[in-house]
C-alpha cells in the first residue's frame, strides 16, 4: 500500500488541535495549533543539526497540506 505523505488527524480529547501526520522519513506528528512536533525517529547528533534547519520547512509543508485540504472540503 502506498500511503500519502501527509495525513490529517483529529482527536476529540484535543478539540483545538490540528494534527498533521508525516508518513515518510523523518516521520512525525505536528500540531499546527502550536507548531509542536513529535518525532517518531531516533536521531544522532549529525541528524539533530540537520533537523534544526529542516523543521521550519516541515512546518511549512504541513501547513500548506492543511490549507489545501481545507480548501478542498470547502469546494
Amino acid at each position: 500500500m502506498d500511503l500519502p505523505k501527509f495525513i490529517l488527524g483529529d482527536n476529540t480529547d484535543h478539540p483545538d488541535a490540528i494534527y498533521i501526520i508525516h508518513t515518510e522519513f523523518p516521520r512525525f506528528i505536528i500540531n499546527l495549533e502550536n507548531d509542536e512536533v513529535e518525532w517518531f525517529e531516533e536521531f544522532d547528533q549529525h541528524d539533530q543539526k540537520e533537523l534544526e534547519t529542516e523543521t521550519e520547512n516541515y512546518i511549512k509543508l504541513a501547513t500548506e497540506f492543511y490549507d489545501r485540504e481545507v480548501q478542498r472540503y470547502e469546494d
